[in-house]
């Protein structure tokens, strides 16, 4: 193990030492070409060493651990680093994705732990719950987490009290319902879709079947406990509902084109928690920009890194309500025979 480190460090190094050569003391972005999630012991996704060095030449260590690859979570993550390097700061970065699995969340987050991050970003509220599980001396941020609070990550959101903040991506649920009557006037019953196993989720079908039943429609809940049970699910549901609600849900999200496959060849309209949900063919979404929600995080990064901000006294941050923004899938709703043009 020793001997695997010491040769990991000299590559590293060395591919550092190229990198500040040809760019004139700023070193290019590496990574490896493999995607897959790794576990302790074995070579990182990737490394990423960006900005100038420091009067003290300090180098910051930043673990990243991503809960699956989808849209949202893609474009958080980007957003974090992009916060990073408008800020200057000196920093690499290890990226590592559990490929939606929580035992290998809990082995990626044992390992960054272990490997003495300075910090460590964590997208999605199992890899939240995994990383939090693994430190309370290392700072711990989260995003693309609904309810920090009640995901028992933090004392409080406005309050967090231990090492543990971030930005929640909570949606804005009831305007979201609002959108599918607007489209969909004559629905009755609207199916709620999403996976048992994630937190968030229930918060989000807890709020969407109270604007359901508010708008005079009923609600029915549809749960997956696995990627695998998407396409029979959704099955079940046609002629059962007039529509279908997906929330943020992670393991939805990443399988979402199997959920358009099915719902948009019989006929039902799905309305979306977010943007990349209605890319992989689901009708709309009025939702946040996952983006601008990952690039908030790492402020608050910069904050903590560079500033000496005290995490404990962190808020948990909201994106304002003027970011979310209206997306339809305009082929999505030419398929269901949709008019989409009067909405806005």
């Amino acid at each position: 193990m020793k001997k695997t480190k010491r040769v990991l460090s000299l590559i590293l190094t060395g591919a550092m030492m190229m990198s500040l050569s040809a760019c004139g003391g700023k070193a290019e972005e590496s990574k490896s070409s493999s995607a897959a999630a790794t576990t302790a012991g074995e070579k990182t996704e990737g490394a990423t060493t960006t900005g100038e060095k420091t009067a003290d030449g300090k180098q910051f260590k930043i673990g990243v651990l991503q809960l699956v690859q989808h849209t949202a979570l893609d474009a958080s993550n980007k957003g974090f680093i992009k916060a990073l390097d408008d800020a200057g700061l000196n920093y690499v970065v290890d990226q590592q994705n559990a490929a939606g699995d929580q035992s290998t969340c809990q082995t990626i987050a044992s390992k960054l732990v272990n490997d003495g991050s300075d910090l460590i970003l964590s997208i999605a509220t199992p890899a939240a719950q995994a990383v939090a599980g693994a430190t309370t001396d290392i700072p711990v941020l989260v995003t693309a987490v609904t309810d920090p609070a009640a995901s028992d990550l933090v004392a409080s959101n406005e309050a967090p009290g231990g090492n543990v903040s971030g930005t929640s991506d909570l949606t804005p649920v009831k305007e979201q319902i609002a959108l599918l009557k607007k489209i969909l006037p004559d629905a009755k019953t609207v199916g709620i879709l999403y996976a048992s196993s994630e937190s968030n989720s229930e918060i989000q079908a807890k709020m969407a079947k109270e604007a359901i039943e508010a708008a005079g429609m009923k609600a029915v809940d549809y749960t997956v406990s696995s990627s695998n049970e998407i396409q029979t699910v959704v099955t079940s549901m046609v002629g059962k509902v007039d529509a279908i609600y997906a929330p943020t849900d992670n393991t939805i999200a990443a399988g979402m084109t199997t959920v358009a496959m099915v719902a948009n060849e019989n006929g039902l309209p799905t309305i979306c928690g977010e943007e990349g949900m209605v890319k992989a063919g689901g009708l709309a979404t009025y939702g946040i920009d996952y983006f601008e929600l990952g690039y908030l995080t790492g402020q608050q990064a910069v904050k903590i890194l560079k500033d000496g901000g005290d995490i404990s006294k962190m808020s948990i941050e909201y994106l304002p309500v003027d970011k979310c923004k209206l997306f339809i899938n305009e082929e999505t709703a030419k398929t269901l025979g949709i008019d989409v043009s009067n909405i806005k």
